[in-house]
This record gives C-alpha cells, sequence and structure tokens, in this order.
C-alpha cells in the first residue's frame, strides 16, 4: 500500500511538472527566461507587392522556432479595421510582444493604449504611425522621406533644366511611405522645371498601377514625360499601360521607382525604368532582436533604420545576380 501511495505522489509530481512546461509564454518572454518560447503576434499589411512578400519572408524566417519564438501571423490585406482587429487579438491571446507594420498612420491610439494596459510591448516594423511615442518601445524601417529625396534628386539633376511633365502614382493613401515618399521627393525637385500633371494613388499594387497609368495616358497622352511610381510593382504595372499606348517606357517616358526588388532592377537593366531607390525589406533579424531586448528589460534605440542604396542601370546589372527579393 505504501508503495503504491508513493508511485501515485511521483507521478502527481510529474503531471505538475509537465503542466509548469506547458504554461503560457507570456510570462516567460516578458521574463527573459531561457528555453522558453516567445510569442509574438505580428500584423503585416498584406501582400501587395514583390516587396512586401520578401519583408514577410524575412519576418517569419527571424521569427521560427528555431530561434525561440511562437510567431502568430496575419495580414490585414491593407485595410486599417483589418489589422486593427488583428492587434486586438493578439492582446486577448495574451502574447509577449506585438509587432506591427502600419497599414495608415492614424487611428492607432485606442488599441496602442490596451496593449500599453496589458504590458505588451508593440514594436513598429518598416512603417510608422502618429500615436503618442510612449505607446510603442521602437521603430525598425527605412528612411521614406531620405527615399523620396534621392528619387527626387536624380529627377531634378536628369530632367530638372528642361520642361518636364511628371505624372506620380502614390502608395496606399495616408500610409506613412507614401506621406514621407511624396514629401521628399518634392522638396527635391523645387525651383526645377518639372511640373506634376496629376497625383494618384495605385495602392502599391501591380494592378493599380497599370489602371491608373492607362487613366493618366488617356487624359495626358503624350505630354507625359516623367513618372514617379512610388514603389517598383506600380511602375511594373505601369509599363504595360506606356507600352499599349505606343509609346517606349524608359525613353518617352522616364520612369523612377523605389523599392529596388528583383523585377524592378531587371526593369531598369532592360531599359525600361531609368533609375532606382532602394527601400530594403529585409529587417526580420533586426526586428527579432528588439524583440528579445525590450522584453529582457534592455535599452534600445526608439528609431533604427536600414540602410539603402540607390541604382542607375550599371549598377543594377551588377546587383542583381545576388539580389535576394
Amino acid at each position: 500500500m505504501k508503495t503504491k501511495i508513493v508511485a501515485g505522489i511521483a507521478l502527481l509530481g510529474a503531471f505538475a511538472l509537465a503542466a509548469t512546461g506547458c504554461s503560457g509564454s507570456a510570462g516567460a518572454g516578458a521574463s527573459g527566461g531561457s528555453g522558453k518560447m516567445i510569442t509574438v503576434g505580428f500584423a503585416q499589411t498584406g501582400s501587395e507587392s514583390g516587396w512586401r512578400s520578401a519583408n514577410t519572408e524575412s519576418m517569419k524566417d527571424a521569427f521560427s522556432e528555431a530561434n525561440g519564438f511562437k510567431l502568430i501571423f496575419n495580414a490585414a490585406d491593407n485595410k486599417a479595421e483589418n489589422q486593427i482587429a488583428a492587434v486586438r487579438s493578439f492582446i486577448n491571446q495574451g502574447v509577449d510582444a506585438i509587432v506591427i507594420a502600419p497599414v495608415v498612420t492614424t487611428g492607432w491610439d485606442d488599441v496602442l493604449k490596451e496593449a500599453k494596459d496589458a504590458n505588451i510591448p508593440v514594436i513598429l516594423e518598416d512603417r510608422t504611425l502618429d500615436s503618442s511615442e510612449d505607446l510603442w518601445a521602437s521603430w525598425i524601417g527605412d528612411d521614406f522621406k531620405k527615399e523620396g529625396e534621392t528619387a527626387g534628386a536624380w529627377a531634378a539633376k536628369t530632367l530638372g533644366a528642361t520642361p518636364t511633365n511628371m505624372v506620380v502614382l502614390e502608395g496606399t493613401t495616408g500610409s506613412a511611405p507614401a506621406q514621407d515618399r511624396a514629401a521628399g521627393f518634392s522638396s527635391a525637385i523645387a525651383g526645377t522645371k518639372i511640373k506634376t500633371l496629376d497625383s494618384q494613388t495605385g495602392n502599391f499594387t501591380r494592378a493599380d498601377g497599370k489602371t491608373v497609368m492607362e487613366g493618366f495616358l488617356q487624359k495626358y497622352g503624350k505630354q507625359i514625360n516623367l513618372l514617379f511610381a512610388q514603389n517598383d510593382d506600380m511602375g511594373l504595372g505601369a509599363l504595360d499601360a506606356i507600352k499599349a499606348a505606343g509609346l517606349t517606357p524608359g525613353k518617352d517616358v522616364q520612369i523612377v521607382t523605389i523599392d529596388a526588388t528583383h523585377d524592378g532592377l531587371q526593369a531598369l537593366v532592360d531599359g525600361q525604368f531609368n533609375y532606382v531607390v532602394e527601400c530594403n525589406p529585409l529587417l526580420g533579424k533586426q526586428v527579432a532582436q528588439t524583440v528579445k531586448d525590450v522584453l529582457a528589460g534592455k535599452t534600445v534605440e526608439k528609431r533604427q533604420t536600414a540602410t539603402d542604396q540607390a541604382f542607375d542601370q550599371n549598377q543594377a546589372k551588377t546587383a542583381l545576380p545576388d539580389r535576394k527579393y
């Protein structure tokens, strides 16, 4: 009888140990305990472009189980309301940290306050928002305004001395890259002879870039000398519209874009684009390390900027064989 009692106590102890090992990860992540998975909710914008796909893969690779993470991924289909709902779901699930690539800059105050009240740190990835800085721990991304300035500086140097009519394919309305790239480009071409005929959103997608460019060409025809596409995919969509109108992209209509994806650099090598500014999507490792540092109570930089390049045709030829996205 005594033997049976001892065995029963041992069995109960084993169950208790197993239950402890499977307990919720929120406390484990916050305490920085070694060997315990960190649960992270990642609210992505969607899958609107080649850049975004590369960014998503970089994040999934970095937040892998092998690296000590359990990733809960949500793509919002470029709808802010979907993204906010996803963040609320992460809070309700008791994740250790939340990473957001905000679709738009506004409308985040309430849900970020909810995360703060739940002691869940928020890290911004790629895009920024306009909420108080005490509601998020760090931002990791690219300098969108500088990207716009670099693209505009090329346009000013190349075409600014002669009368030039430009159309613009904007990114998602209200998004940080669309706003900042527009501001940077405008400041760089100030005082030149470049005139903006029209500017409309193409939602960072190839399909919408084509549709909006078709409208520009129907309205302005051969008056258009320059296209500034705020990302490669919209520029690539515009190529089809330009060719269908009987014009030669890269010659009749010069094109400057931002992202420097593989397809964008190929268009530059082929002479269809004229200049491409990089926006580095491979941010996963930097974001994952920041999450670990924040949960460990370490001081992190409030703003962490990736390094971007810019490419002419010869530089694109050199970079293209090893391009990872």
